[in-house]
């Protein structure tokens, strides 16, 4: 479990399971056993903080940097891929317009 791989995440009842962007790894022996994500959402808006990345393991949709959040490492049902070092890129940046807003 490395940040950039998407994974299917059990995220609750109103959640449901998606598919999630991890953007932290596998946390320490000392750490929460935590890692933060960003959901996959199919249900589009048309909003600045939609990131569509096109992937064979994705369904047409978009990473919703709203949703961003921490999960127990638990929820994580299994890898579905990866993003590749440039996609990585374009949503480290859409984060860094996101939180100077």
């Amino acid at each position: 479990m490395t940040a950039g791989e998407v994974w299917q995440v059990d995220l609750g009842l109103a959640g449901k399971v998606r598919p999630c962007l991890l953007m932290t790894g596998y946390p320490n022996n000392n750490e929460l056993a935590l890692v933060t994500i960003i959901p996959h959402t199919t249900a589009l808006r048309g909003n600045r903080w939609e990131i569509s990345i096109a992937k064979s393991f994705l369904k047409d949709g978009a990473f919703h940097l709203q949703q961003i959040q921490s999960v127990p490492t638990v929820r994580l049902m299994r890898r579905l891929g990866a993003l590749t070092i440039e996609e990585m890129q374009v949503i480290h940046d859409r984060i860094g317009e996101y939180f100077q807003m």
